[in-house]
């Protein structure tokens, strides 16, 4: 099979080390693309979760080896490091093993569109309503997870394909829409204010494409339950790709096919 090639991919929120993180969908979906330019929009390797347990699974050491060998393939790799792989912001501005880290970053599109690129916890005192609201969050998301786990393994076992059963369950909760409301602002008023035309984060777990007031919002997902990629192509444009299938991607949103969703 020909491999479908991308300017750019942006990965975020993989929680290599976190027992629902899908190293096996995004080793797939990295061996059926090539990549010219590859940014990992933080929250990569799970450092929170491993510091409370050490899970390591060999599907986890796979797709670290392959994201750490694919600057010998040609992509260009840069690494912005999010919350939960915070440690690794120190080392802003240095490069390890040809990839470059940054703490957030300006990318440029084909039809030349200038992004603002960053992981998004930078906003976390924005969007947050406090500690308590923080913690039950925390804590209603752990369990939606589990949901999800048990789910999708029966669903499978039945013969069906893997689906977010959190991500439609969050996108019915009042409070959860609200904080991805504030959120998306935050990172618009962020980009608006250097400039530029719009943004490119990660950090909440929703993949989603918007125009708001003229600037525009993307968000890359995670690979813990939407299991999603934001893509350029050749012409600059983006789309989000929903790879939950390992015999066939689904395609959430074409830009070049559909018009961007328009907040107001």
């Amino acid at each position: 099979m020909q491999k479908q090639h991308f300017r750019t991919v942006w990965l975020s929120d993989i929680h290599l080390g976190h027992k629902d993180c899908k190293a096996e969908f995004l080793l797939d979906f990295l061996n059926h693309v090539r990549i010219d330019t590859l940014y990992l929009v933080g929250d990569i390797v799970d450092m929170w979760e491993m510091s409370k347990r050490l899970l390591w699974p060999e599907s986890h050491n796979q797709l670290l080896h392959r994201l750490l060998t694919l600057t010998a393939q040609g992509t260009q790799v840069i690494y912005l490091p999010g919350n939960h792989d915070a440690p690794v912001q120190k080392y802003d501005g240095l490069s390890f093993a040809d990839i470059d880290i940054r703490r957030e970053l300006i990318h440029t599109t084909a039809d030349g569109k200038r992004l603002l690129v960053l992981h998004g916890d930078q906003f976390d005192e924005e969007v947050c309503f406090g500690r308590l609201h923080a913690w039950i969050g925390d804590k209603a998301y752990d369990l939606l997870l589990f949901v999800n786990r048990w789910y999708n393994k029966a669903r499978i076992a039945l013969g069906g394909r893997y689906w977010s059963l959190a991500g439609h369950i969050k996108s019915k909760v009042l409070s959860a829409n609200i904080a991805m409301q504030r959120y998306r602002q935050a990172c618009v008023d962020a980009a608006v204010s250097r400039g530029l035309d719009g943004v490119v984060c990660g950090h909440i777990h929703h993949a989603e494409v918007t125009d708001v007031d003229g600037t525009l919002y993307c968000n890359d997902g995670d690979w813990l339950e939407s299991c999603c990629a934001l893509t350029e192509n050749h012409r600059g444009e983006l789309q989000i790709l929903s790879w939950t299938s390992v015999k066939r991607p689904n395609i959430l949103y074409a830009v070049e096919n559909t018009p961007t969703r328009k907040v107001a």
